[in-house]
């Protein structure tokens, strides 16, 4: 569960730099999508502050021109964001059980966001996040996302596919409407970015895609059938895709996260009613053999390594994060 949405990006990011391998991804251009929510501004943050120029995309974020520089500007909004665990997590950010659409880069922008007049804001430099207006449903809004990154820096070195929604329901009370809308955003979406990234990623003589799987695409929790559907397609579309484009020096994994601390983790528990929210958190919690759930920037860790040279030999991986809840067998309530 790993939703997504606040901000955390910021002021933690700066008092982090110093702690972090300083330039580790420097001279690197990098896209996030999902790049406003809990997971994605986390990932926004830790990028610049190892020294990429970064494009944290999505529906809503900050007013045109707005720049940031050493992750600052990831830190704020809270939307759609990732994609991973359990309920509530999946994928994206603040979009989960709330319906959000906002960052998961869904709804009717479209295109709307395509034009230049949308994107005010000057070209990322070295250690600096800005906001680019992107529907990842949307082959042009897409299409107008990687003309941008072209124009700007010419090549393109690490995509993150971290937008992504969820649905908490069965496949009995899922409509056709709802299984659409999942998988246009947490498939399509994926799919759709990644085409447009790879001759970005070639001219530049590889790079690395990390798109946001679930550890629910490999076990499943109740009422996330349409979900658990779409990480298991990213997962298989992970690995097909890092066999057709490792002779270009592409790499592309997948992240699959178990229990996020994000707001879409909150609104996950908060739909279950007073009475059993703080009840139900505490166990969940208690379930992981670590104890604790995993946070924004332990997912901004990983996709960080795999985002550098250090990770030059991995490819077409699953990387399960989730605590070690998927190692044992649960007792729990869901």
């Amino acid at each position: 569960m790993n939703g997504g949405g606040g901000g955390g990006g910021g002021a933690g990011a700066a008092a982090a730099a110093s702690a972090v391998r300083e330039g580790y991804l420097a001279g690197k251009v990098a896209v996030v999508t999902g790049g406003r929510g809990g997971i994605g501004t986390a990932v926004c943050a830790r990028f610049a502050a190892e020294g990429a120029a970064v494009y944290a995309t999505g529906l809503s974020g900050p007013a045109a021109g707005a720049d940031a520089g050493a992750g600052t500007e990831a830190g704020a909004g809270a939307e759609t964001n990732a994609g991973t665990g359990a309920a509530a997590h999946a994928g994206a950010g603040n979009d989960a059980g709330a319906g959000a659409a906002a960052d998961a880069g869904i709804g009717t922008d479209a295109g709307a966001g395509a034009g230049a007049a949308a994107h005010a804001a000057p070209a990322p430099v070295a250690g600096h996040v800005v906001f680019h207006r992107h529907d990842v449903t949307s082959e042009e809004s897409t299409v107008a996302l990687m003309a941008r990154v072209s124009r700007e820096h010419g090549r393109l070195d690490v995509l993150v596919n971290a937008a992504g929604i969820e649905i908490e329901k069965t496949v009995e009370h899922t409509s056709l409407e709802e299984w659409n809308r999942i998988f246009a955003v947490n498939v399509t979406g994926t799919f759709l970015t990644s085409k447009h990234a790879l001759p970005l990623m070639r001219r530049a003589g590889g790079g690395s895609i990390i798109n946001f799987g679930s550890y629910d695409g490999f076990i499943a929790d109740p009422n996330l059938a349409a979900y658990c559907a779409t990480k298991g397609a990213v997962h298989a579309l992970t690995r097909a895709m890092a066999c057709d484009h490792g002779p270009d020096n592409i790499r592309v994994n997948a992240i699959c996260p178990g229990y996020v601390d994000t707001p879409m983790l909150k609104s996950f528990f908060d739909a279950k009613g007073d009475a059993e929210a703080a009840s139900m958190r505490e166990e969940a919690r208690l379930v992981h053999p670590l104890r604790r759930y995993g946070t924004p920037e332990d997912m901004a860790n990983l996709v960080n390594w795999l985002a550098g040279d250090e990770a030059r030999y991995a490819t077409g991986q699953l990387w399960v994060l989730d605590g070690g809840i998927s190692a044992q067998v649960q007792q729990m309530r869901i």
